[in-house]
């Protein structure tokens, strides 16, 4: 397996501890061959006036102890950096060959303000400065103004790139978490628009269903009063059990069909206000007596009111189909005003010994209706008709669009 340079990155970075581990080797041999390697009179140091003492194993350790901290960096960068003031300072006491001791503490300076708050590398800052002050003030060391000024500029260049690698990473982490909010709050909106598509198609269903097995129920019963004295009649009515079947699972399959795709869904055609007559000859035919009155101008009905009102007719003589009796009566009154649509379905049904079980049904036929109604900003009155039967009242306001003022075709 070949391993790249880019590889043996990403697996040092996902390893941090043999990271610093390798550096403060490194940074730690260097030191201490630098010193070993220095002869007599040799290694003062910048700084350093004097000639160093000779090397002893003190000498080393001192060193060391500078440098090595730097593999525990990540963990307690302060801490570390505060107990290498210590060696460093007796290393200048003792007028020994620092090496590269220094390079450990500015290691340290850095990760503290990479790794840590904004206090705390201010406070790593003071202590590295106060470090060189008392070395200089204690005559250990005999910097020049221009050494005050380089000091200076490393360890602020050293505070600074720390800072900026962390407000990067700060950065980048808003940054992965604001991507990861919008996500959630994308799936969650598609959570919503699923459960909306998904009442939307159960309140279609219900409507299609309870419709049209009412209609089919009524003719069955029909056709088995029938059977023996007028099989021409139940014959008939048959023939519209079958037809009415044929046409609710049409619309069934074209509502589901929107679950089964992916992409898509190829739908007809959704029924509307132009339908109203042949809902009205299917009721006729079911056996009850309708009637259909449309007042004012007929105008084209935004898609959503079209579906609505045609659903609010049909769930009403549905419910007067079932509700009202053999010999019962229903008229639909349609008027199109200028800015609203009204809608009265009544029926000169059973009366008001029937009619609290007809507005408290176990049913979600007239919660369906109510909420299309409040859908659209309409008015909804169901309950009893005056002088006996049921009745619903619809009010759905229109905009003033131009869908609403272009005629029907």
């Amino acid at each position: 397996m070949r391993t790249t340079p880019g590889s043996t990155r990403s697996w040092l970075r996902a390893h941090p501890l043999i990271y610093d581990s390798v550096l403060a080797v490194v940074l730690t041999t260097a030191s201490l061959w630098w010193i070993v390697s220095a002869g007599p009179g040799e290694g003062a140091g910048w700084l350093r006036s004097a000639a160093p003492r000779p090397a002893d194993a003190l000498n080393l350790i001192l060193a060391a102890a500078c440098t090595l901290p730097v593999a525990l960096r990540r963990s307690r960068p302060f801490v570390l950096l505060v107990a290498t003031c210590v060696p460093q300072a007796m290393l200048d006491t003792l007028h020994y060959d620092p090496g590269l001791s220094e390079f450990g503490g500015l290691v340290l300076l850095y990760s503290v303000a990479a790794c840590r708050g904004l206090a705390l590398s201010l406070a790593a800052l003071v202590v590295s400065f106060a470090s060189y002050l008392a070395s200089a003030v204690s005559g250990v060391i005999s910097p020049s103004w221009t050494d005050h000024v380089v000091v200076t500029a490393v360890l602020l260049l050293c505070w600074v790139c720390g800072r900026a690698l962390r407000l990067r990473r700060a950065y980048l982490a808003e940054l992965v978490q604001r991507a990861d909010r919008l996500e959630r709050a994308r799936e969650a909106d598609t959570r919503a628009a699923r459960a909306e598509e998904r009442s939307r198609i159960a309140r279609e269903l219900h409507d299609v269903v309870a419709h049209h097995v009412s209609v089919m129920t009524v003719q069955a019963a029909a056709a088995r009063k029938m059977l023996d004295t007028k099989p021409d009649v139940a014959r008939d009515a048959l023939s519209a059990i079958e037809e009415m079947g044929r046409t609710a699972m049409a619309e069934m399959r074209s509502i589901v069909g929107v679950l089964r795709t992916d992409g898509p869904a190829e739908r007809g055609p959704q029924p509307g206000m132009h339908d109203l007559p042949a809902l009205v000859e299917q009721m006729r035919e079911a056996g009850l007596r309708t009637q259909l009155w449309i007042e004012g101008e007929r105008r084209g009905l935004p898609p959503g009111v079209d579906l609505a009102a045609y659903r609010l007719v049909q769930e009403a003589l549905t419910n007067s189909l079932r509700h009202a009796g053999p010999a019962a009566r229903a008229w639909v009154t349609v008027r199109h005003e200028p800015n609203e649509l009204s809608i009265h379905v009544e029926d000169d049904g059973r009366g008001a010994a029937a009619e609290p079980a007809r507005v408290a049904g176990k049913g979600h036929g007239l919660v369906g209706i109510r909420e299309r109604v409040a859908l659209y900003g309409g008015v909804l009155r169901i309950g009893p008709r005056t002088g006996g039967g049921f009745e619903v009242r619809a009010q759905f306001p229109l905009s003033d669009s131009p869908l609403s003022h272009s005629p029907l075709t």
